[in-house]
């Protein structure tokens, strides 16, 4: 699903009432407001959802896949989501693993 198919989606659960541009002014408010907040450093903790939130990653030692030298890999920070276990639930059953 992209973002036109989401704005679909949401005017269609709005009703009669609500336009395509409010749909996608709604969608657009919320996004803006996860980045936002994440970009500050705060963790953004959607209720039966799930959580963003920004990672540190530790400076570590690494191969290099080419030649297998060792190489330094700089500490970073990057953007983490951790959907909560009701959304686990709600996404479908786990895929059985081959014996």
């Amino acid at each position: 699903m992209n973002k036109t198919e989401l704005v679909e989606s949401i005017h269609g659960k709005l009703g009669e009432g609500a336009t395509k541009k409010c749909a996608e002014a709604a969608l657009s408010a919320v996004l803006d407001s996860i980045t936002a907040a994440v970009k500050k450093g705060e963790k953004v903790q959607l209720i039966g959802f799930g959580t963003f939130e920004m990672k540190t990653r530790a400076a570590r030692t690494g191969r290099n896949p080419q030649t297998g030298a060792a190489m330094k890999i700089a500490a970073s920070t990057t953007l983490a989501f951790k959907p909560s276990s009701v959304f686990k639930k709600k996404g479908g059953k786990k895929v059985a693993k081959k014996k």
